[in-house]
């Protein structure tokens, strides 16, 4: 048992002179990086003392109150005259009456006396339709369908409260 320790002696010995060696060379290299010129570093900036603000413009009136009142214009005085003319609020809405008639397309007509008339919606479904029938989003009810034409005629609001009547008409379109 004593060369058993004897040898645990002896490898800790040499462990130890071989990190003294070690040990030196790191000593040598740390006093090369300390030798070497440091870099200037530059000062931190000086800040700005905070400068007190006071608002002194909440006297002032606010810019989101009108200051002009508007006189009303010889338009808005005008009583407005009923003229009968109204959209039926308690017809049921036909199925084209939920598209613009720019989203709308007369592409041909069925029948031999030009009865129906074959309009294509902005989603690609063609609809099947007569004089008396509704389509478009302005209560547009159909006048006439001939082969080439098909007329309505819309009731829209004037601006002011009232409705007028207009005509209104699609042309065929060029089918390829």
């Amino acid at each position: 048992m004593t060369n058993l320790i004897k040898a645990s002696l002896l490898i800790i010995v040499s462990l130890l002179v071989g990190c003294q060696q070690e040990k030196q060379d790191l000593a040598s290299y740390v006093a090369s990086v300390k030798a070497q010129q440091r870099p200037d570093i530059e000062p931190m900036p000086v800040m700005k003392a905070y400068e007190k603000f006071s608002y002194s413009a909440s006297d002032l009136r606010s810019p989101f109150v009108k200051t002009v009142v508007e006189a009303p214009t010889d338009e808005q005085t005008t009583p407005i005259v009923d003229n009968g003319i109204h959209p039926d609020k308690n017809r049921l809405k036909e199925a084209l009456e939920s598209y613009s008639l720019s989203e709308l397309q007369f592409v041909g007509t069925l029948g031999r006396d030009v009865s129906w008339a074959l309009i294509r919606a902005s989603d690609g479904v063609i609809h099947r339709v007569k004089v008396g029938n509704y389509m478009g989003q302005n209560h547009g009810q159909i006048l006439s369908v001939t082969e080439s034409e098909l007329t309505l005629k819309e009731i829209v609001s004037d601006g002011r409260g009232a409705y007028i009547e207009r005509e209104s008409s699609l042309t065929i379109a060029d089918v390829n």
